[in-house]
């Protein structure tokens, strides 16, 4: 993350907010793309958050705020019609001086100013079942609110995000250029995925054929992208918005279960540690399905197992993607980073199949 200068950081205010009104800021949270900043404002104004948005990796800045002020501004209606607090419930853009809901500086860089959701708290990781239920619950809220948001209006901002099929593709590319010579140490890696190339087509075919509905998601559902009411625990709003894009509720869901029910390190070295844990898959299945609040067809509950199959057995091929190409994408700490990724990915997917059976009872106990 590239931290702005203090007078990048006061210009971009000025520009949203008289400069008698700012009172502090400093660097808030624990994200790794954009720069984000807590603002503190004399009385009579509440406290805002400021990002700015990294162009390097969001190279669509203008449909990525489309993206957020459509889906922010159904939302909060939706949420106003509902009885419940706009404020707290969405996220909330705050306009510039000229009416628009961000600002590009003199030097291009992005920027946007939200109301800062007071009494709230977000855990970087699962400490207890319960977490990780609630991060269902809400991902499946917003699944729900936003059933009647037509996705074709966003826009895909990282073209062809989830298209299993392209990024199988992508590999085999990477594997015939062999840029840096390493397709020979991943051959059992290759046999896993040659192996499992016909699960890659499942969802695209189905999107295709009309069986599994577009829908918006948010294609990052980490546990920290929940806000929690700090009083009552319960889920307030998802947040971290940039990603939001036309795609399948399964994807969601099984990233979610990618990254969350792995009983192992994303990059854990032993696969031994790597497996799923049934435990929390069944929390993560259980708050999904409720927050949805029935909104799922019978086809996407059937088939949730296989969206974490799916999300995993994808993010093990753009591991080794990368790793073949010199690790040009995913920020690593070893030479071998991405490779031990990939493994750790391929093990999980491997568990699944090992568990399939109750993976898919579980999901029909509580559908």
């Amino acid at each position: 993350m590239r931290t702005e200068s203090n007078e990048a950081v006061r210009n971009a205010l000025r520009a949203f907010l008289p400069d008698e009104a700012i009172v502090s800021y400093r660097l808030f949270g624990n994200g790794h793309i954009n720069d984000t900043y807590l603002v503190e404002c004399t009385e009579g104004y509440p406290r805002f958050v400021l990002q700015r948005i990294n162009g390097e990796v969001f190279q669509n800045l203008e449909a990525l705020n489309s993206n957020v002020e459509l889906v922010t501004e159904f939302l909060r209606e939706k949420i106003t019609a509902s009885g419940g607090d706009p404020d707290r419930e969405t996220l909330n853009l705050y306009p510039a001086k000229d009416g628009q809901k961000h600002y590009t500086d003199e030097r291009g860089q992005c920027w946007r100013l939200t109301l800062y959701i007071e009494d709230s708290v977000c855990y970087d990781q699962v400490e207890k079942p319960e977490d990780f239920y609630l991060s269902g619950k809400g991902f499946g809220q917003f699944q729900r609110m936003l059933a009647e948001f037509p996705a074709e209006k966003l826009t895909e901002t990282i073209p062809d995000f989830h298209d299993t099929p392209k990024r199988l593709a992508a590999l085999l590319r990477a594997v015939e250029a062999d840029p840096w010579g390493y397709a020979g140490r991943v051959q059992k890696e290759l046999e896993f995925v040659a192996a499992h190339e016909a699960d890659t087509h499942v969802a695209m075919d189905m999107l295709r054929a009309g069986d599994l509905p577009l829908r918006v998601t948010h294609n990052d559902t980490k546990l920290n992208n929940i806000m929690f009411d700090a009083v009552t625990g319960e889920v307030l709003c998802v947040v971290d918005l940039d990603t939001i894009m036309p795609g399948l509720s399964i994807f969601d869901f099984g990233d979610s279960i990618r990254f969350g029910a792995n009983t192992g390190a994303e990059d854990e070295q032993d696969l031994r540690k790597v497996s799923l844990s049934l435990e929390l898959f069944e929390c993560y299945v259980k708050g999904f399905l409720e927050g949805s609040g029935g909104i799922l067809t019978d086809t996407e509950i059937r088939m949730l197992p296989m969206g974490a199959k799916l999300m995993t057995l994808e993010c093990g091929i753009r591991f080794l993607t990368d790793y073949l190409e010199g690790s040009v994408y995913f920020r690593t700490a070893y030479p071998d980073h991405n490779l031990v990724r990939a493994r750790s990915q391929f093990a999980l997917v491997a568990d699944m199949e090992r568990k399939w059976d109750e993976m898919v009872k579980i999901v029909e106990k509580y559908a």
